[in-house]
């Protein structure tokens, strides 16, 4: 099935929520989500005020993830697929994507929040495309992983 990449949306933010509660790990139902003050309303407005950019992959009528960052601090704020399209690259194309979006706002220094466990495919995922560890941990108690300028992808 052809996967479709787009700029995403404030109209995209509902299924947006919906994946994020059904990804293999690090699921974060839409309940926890408003815990932390994350709505599709607050989260449609940041995107529809331009401190959110963001990258979706629909097949079909299916949305398959998503990639946002935050425009003001270059923090790639997640990247979700659901189970179905992980080992394909997608995952890969939309942080590629977004990195590029943030680079063009300015940002040399771009970082995340990475669980440190290296049994987590994260861990891994990101390490191979040139994100590299800080020492630091953020506030969810995540490593912290930045990528440079002269980092280059595979």
């Amino acid at each position: 099935m052809d996967i479709d990449l787009r700029p995403a949306l404030p109209e995209d933010i509902a299924a947006c929520v919906d994946l994020r509660g059904r990804t293999r790990e690090n699921a974060v139902p839409p309940e926890r989500l408003a815990a932390l003050g994350i709505t599709v309303a607050s989260w449609s407005g940041q995107v529809s005020r331009g401190e959110l950019v963001g990258h979706v992959a629909w097949a079909g009528e299916v949305m398959a993830g998503y990639a946002f960052g935050d425009v003001g601090s270059g923090e790639v704020v997640v990247l979700a697929l659901l189970p179905a399209f992980e080992g394909r690259g997608l995952g890969r194309r939309l942080l590629l994507r977004l990195v590029a979006d943030l680079r063009a706002r300015g940002h040399r220094r771009l970082f995340l929040g990475c669980g440190s466990d290296p049994a987590l495919r994260s861990h891994g995922f990101y390490r191979r495309l040139g994100w590299r560890p800080t020492g630091r941990t953020d506030r969810f108690g995540d490593e912290e992983l930045e990528l440079l300028p002269d980092a280059t992808a595979p």
